[in-house]
């Protein structure tokens, strides 16, 4: 294959492969330094791609997989209540709330919108599990890869891919039939709701989940499929505010702090 080919190609799907690695590392700048890394590897080895095996998208995958597996592998899985021991830890501080409020001003069109949140927490969620359950989970719910592509990127055999879809979505039913106040009213996290009441008053958070279908169900399954069909339609990386970028590079510190 021509560099120039490759270059094109790899341009084309370079949003998703780094909206992946986001999601996986939580930091994007690490996500985007994993992208170049990614880039650079594939371009020196482009001589041992085989089309025949596998498309130029997969291989890159599989690449961005080995590139980031040591960083991955040493990251901590972030505890399932992570996400209330924050919210406890600022709503106890004036001084942190009023951090919180000049990074969500510090962006011109900043607004709060719960379709952006709901990725966020999906993606806080996903980090609470086991790797391997969320990589196979994104590859194969929110990027669309076929489960023979997702053996090929991760290197694991059919039945551990098929039980780590498996075991990710019974995971992720369970931790957000209980904490989900938004849908659930015995869900014991209502920062979505508490933040919209801050930084949107305007918005109704349970008139929106309306809107967005996620109250017309209580059927789990479809429940989260919903979910996965908002997260695949919102990148990332492209959110109205630095807010949720803001969280999730410091959850982990924030976790430390409170729990010190």
């Amino acid at each position: 294959m021509r560099q120039e080919i490759f270059q094109s190609e790899f341009i084309s799907f370079s949003g998703e492969l780094t909206s992946f690695l986001y999601r996986l590392v939580a930091n994007k700048q690490d996500a985007e330094d994993l992208t170049q890394d990614t880039y650079i590897k594939a371009l020196s080895n482009l001589d041992s791609y085989q089309p025949e095996k596998a498309s130029l998208k997969t291989w890159v995958f599989t690449i961005a997989i080995n590139t980031g597996k040591n960083y991955l592998v040493k990251m901590k899985r972030w505890g399932e209540n992570d996400l209330t021991v924050c919210q406890v830890y600022h709503s106890n501080s004036p001084e942190r709330m009023e951090e919180i409020g000049k990074v969500f001003n510090s962006t011109p069109d900043a607004r709060f919108e719960m379709k952006e949140h709901l990725n966020y927490c999906f993606t806080c969620i996903t980090k609470t599990l086991e790797l391997t359950q969320q990589i196979c989970l994104l590859l194969k719910d929110v990027y669309g890869f076929k489960q023979e592509e997702i053996i090929e990127i991760t290197g694991l055999s059919e039945g551990k891919v098929k039980h780590g879809i498996a075991d990710a979505r019974k995971n992720l039913k369970r931790i957000f039939d209980n904490r989900c106040a938004l849908i659930n009213k015995n869900g014991i996290c209502n920062q979505c709701t508490a933040l919209n009441g801050i930084f949107n008053p305007k918005q109704d958070a349970h008139i929106k989940a309306k809107e967005l279908k996620l109250s017309s169900t209580s059927d789990q399954d479809k429940l989260l499929d919903l979910r996965m069909k908002l997260v695949k339609e919102t990148d990332p990386l492209q959110g109205s505010s630095e807010l949720h970028t803001f969280f999730l590079e410091n959850i982990p510190s924030w976790v430390e702090k409170a729990t010190s």
